[in-house]
């Protein structure tokens, strides 16, 4: 007898220990594809804030110290940035598979298949941080996906909008930069390891493209005029940066929402 996928998906978002979070996500996952779950039964509202660890401190994100590559240490803090965002979205794809409900089942399927990936993202990361003699938690963070989260709870368009289309996706732009200046400083192991995770995360910054279109189709909506409505409205980040034109369009983009992207970068 299948249950409410809810109940679960609240206690994964509410772990608050990083390694116990994952094996819970890959859990959940795993019982979705056994078909264990009832997505239109039993909606609960997942808890405002996720379970994190005590550490890292979280700090606003230009208090966060900046440190150059040429020292372990240096390399060590700019992998644990990239462990901090995995772990966050972990978070991110479970709340969006667990805050809304009246959704078509693919739409929970594609999520907590991400949350899993994002899950495998962490470990393979931490485990790499561990290598350099430091754990998750021995620098300080910055908050600013999970506060876009916070500000896109009431509408799953403009979740979809401006979490796996705008913030996630700035991945697909800054990475290849993030691996020349690694394997600068000689870790090929840590370019490899972003190798799996770019490939993955053209994948997700898709489900976000695919799920922000069917949002739009359902009311009738124009997607390249709601996005560049919806930058301006929120407030998005306007330090956009060189954009990875091939790599979006790759997770489904079009030219006319990068246009409105460069444009509001530019304009506001």
């Amino acid at each position: 007898m299948k249950t409410s996928l809810y109940p679960r998906l609240g206690e994964v978002l509410a772990q608050p220990d990083p390694d116990t979070k994952a094996i819970l996500a890959d859990a959940l996952w795993a019982d979705w594809q056994a078909g264990k779950f009832n997505h239109a039964m039993g909606w609960q509202a997942p808890p405002q804030q996720p379970g994190r660890p005590e550490k890292p401190v979280l700090l606003p994100p230009q208090q966060v110290p900046r440190r150059r590559l040429g020292s372990t240490a240096g390399r060590a803090a700019l992998l644990h940035a990239i462990v901090h965002i995995e772990f966050n979205a972990i978070n991110l794809a479970l709340d969006a598979a667990a805050r809304f409900p009246d959704m078509p089942a693919s739409y929970y399927g594609d999520w907590l298949r991400v949350a899993s990936e994002e899950a495998g993202h962490f470990r393979l990361l931490r485990d790499h941080l561990q290598t350099l003699g430091y754990q998750y938690g021995d620098f300080p963070a910055h908050n600013s996906l999970w506060e876009m989260a916070e500000k896109t709870a009431g509408d799953v368009l403009v979740r979809m909008a401006l979490v796996p289309r705008l913030l996630e996706a700035r991945g697909l732009d800054v990475t290849p930069g993030m691996q020349a200046r690694l394997l600068a400083a000689g870790d090929p192991a840590a370019v490899a390891i972003l190798d799996i995770i770019f490939r993955d995360e053209v994948g997700h910054v898709a489900v976000g493209n695919h799920w922000f279109r069917y949002c739009c189709a359902e009311r009738s909506l124009d997607p390249v005029q709601v996005f560049r409505e919806l930058l301006t409205t929120y407030r998005a980040p306007r330090q956009i940066g060189e954009i990875n034109i091939e790599a979006r369009l790759r997770a489904g983009f079009e030219d006319a929402e990068l246009a409105a992207l460069q444009d509001y970068a530019a304009n506001g």
